[in-house]
Formats: structure tokens, sequence, C-alpha cells
């Protein structure tokens, strides 16, 4: 899935985010109908007022050189959809490195049984300075843990291990509060925002929907060209 571009993978981003736009539950995009590896600092908005597509917590993938341009990424660990998203912006992140900054944020969907507990293992691997690890981590075995009721908690405490994290802090991480807080904190801010389901994007704070890679490629480029 990392070859740039396959027309299936054209096709089902555009799938994806029609469904988005139309709000049809199902599968692939869930309906939210409830209420370097260390992730750098991004400045907030000035206006306190409104909803925020990042925070100063928020976890930068990768830095540019300027700030000038930001695309952020509302994303579910457990989302099919955004694991066939994932090569694409991977491969993003290589066109445009120091241009453009690509932001992860969480929103984990109440269907998915362990969309939570991934987001948790994940922030646990933030506090050591491994979100990259465990973010790649988990769509690289999505397969494996995805769709399933029973908790792969244990599972996620296997790949911490796998990537070489004190699992001491670990445990002592997915056992705070204020980790799941950090977690809700990006849902509640995607809800404020009119995130609906994942994958969902924000180019310099603008709602974007795409309907192909080379149209979300485009966007960015339109972004770079009127800097300043």
């Amino acid at each position: 899935m990392l070859k740039r571009p396959s027309t299936a993978l054209r096709l089902g981003i555009a799938v994806v985010i029609a469904l988005v736009t139309i709000g049809i539950a199902g599968a692939i995009v869930t309906r939210q109908s409830e209420t370097n590896e260390s992730a750098a600092a991004v400045p907030a908005s000035s206006d306190a007022s409104s909803p925020l597509t990042s925070r100063t917590n928020s976890h930068i993938l990768q830095p540019d050189a300027d700030g000038s341009v930001t695309l952020v990424e509302f994303l579910d660990f457990e989302c099919e959809s955004c694991r066939a998203v994932y090569p694409f912006i991977e491969s993003l992140r290589k066109t445009y490195a120091g241009k453009v900054r690509f932001i992860a944020r969480y929103f984990p969907i109440p269907s998915h049984a362990n969309a939570v507990n991934a987001a948790l293992a994940v922030e646990a691997a933030a506090q050591q300075g491994r979100f990259e690890a465990m973010y790649s981590r988990m769509y690289e075995t999505q397969e494996q843990w995805g769709e399933q009721e029973e908790s792969k908690a244990s599972l996620f405490r296997d790949f911490a291990q796998s990537i070489g994290l004190d699992l001491q802090r670990y445990d002592a991480a997915i056992a705070d509060p204020s980790t799941l807080a950090r977690i809700e904190l990006d849902r509640q801010e995607g809800l404020a925002l009119g995130v609906d389901g994942t994958p969902s994007f924000f180019l310099n704070g603008e709602r974007i929907r795409p309907q192909s890679e080379q149209e979300l490629q485009s966007l960015i480029d339109g972004k770079l060209a009127a800097r300043p």
C-alpha cells in the first residue's frame, strides 16, 4: 500500500470521505453519536472561544520549517479507513518533509471495542517519547486485533515491551486517569469541530473533504503556494 498512488486506494479514500460527508454509519466510517518520536508542542489558537484543531499538547508526527501549513487528522486506530489512509499519509510526510506539519489527534469511536485501549497504549508510549513507534505499530497490526470484542490491552502491553518501553511506567500511565483525559480532550475537541467519523482532516484549521489523493495533495500545494 505504500505504492504511489493506486487506483484502488484513490477510490477507497473517495468512498470513505463520501460516507463521512453524508453521515452514513458503517464499518468503514462510523458515525459518532455520543457525547521525534517525542511529540513537540503546537502553538494554540489565540481565540480561546473557538474550537481548536491543535493544542500545545497535540502530537506532531512531523514538524515543518515555519508552521504555515498544518494538516491535522482526527483518527481511530481501530478504524479500517484510517489504516487504509495511513500509507498515503506516510508518503505525504516524505513528500512534504520540512514544509508541512502533520498532527495526529485521537478520536476513538465508541462502537470500536478496543479503540480507547489502543489510544491509551499510544498515549502511554508518548509519555516515554515513543508516540510514533506505537502509532505505527497499531496500524501495522490492526488486522490482528481490530473488530474484536474482547480487550486487547494485554496485546498492546506486548507491543509496548517490543518497542522498548519501561513497562512499569507504561502500566502506571495506563492506570492514570489523566492519560484517558488526554485522549478525551482530543475527542471532545473533535466533536466541537463537527468531526463525526474517521479519518477527518483539517488543513490550516479548515475542515477538508478531499475526494482523492490528488485532491488532498493539491489542497496542500495550494496552501504552500499561498505562503507569504
